[in-house]
Formats: structure tokens, C-alpha cells, sequence
């Protein structure tokens, strides 16, 4: 989700979605327990 919103980011220039990427980055931070990659797994379960 991060690299996501960085490369709108990137693209559009616009300033609400660069706040929205940091606010993720925060709570990425302070939850280093594998968020993105349990939202992963629910998007695509190992079968």
C-alpha cells in the first residue's frame, strides 16, 4: 500500500495523497508486525 500511494504521489504531485502516505508510513512503523502482509494474504489466500 505504501509504494502505492508514493507512486500516485509521485505522479499526481498531490499534497493529500503525500499526508496519506506518511500517516501509513507512521502506522507502519508502529506496527512492524507484518500488517501489509497479513492485508496480503487476505487479498490473495495461499491455497
Amino acid at each position: 500500500m505504501l509504494n502505492f500511494t508514493w507512486n500516485v504521489f509521485s505522479q499526481t504531485g498531490s499534497v493529500d495523497t503525500y499526508l496519506l502516505f506518511k500517516e501509513l508510513e507512521k502506522e507502519n512503523l508502529e506496527r512492524p508486525d507484518g500488517l501489509e502482509e497479513e492485508i496480503a494474504r487476505f487479498d490473495f489466500p495461499i491455497l
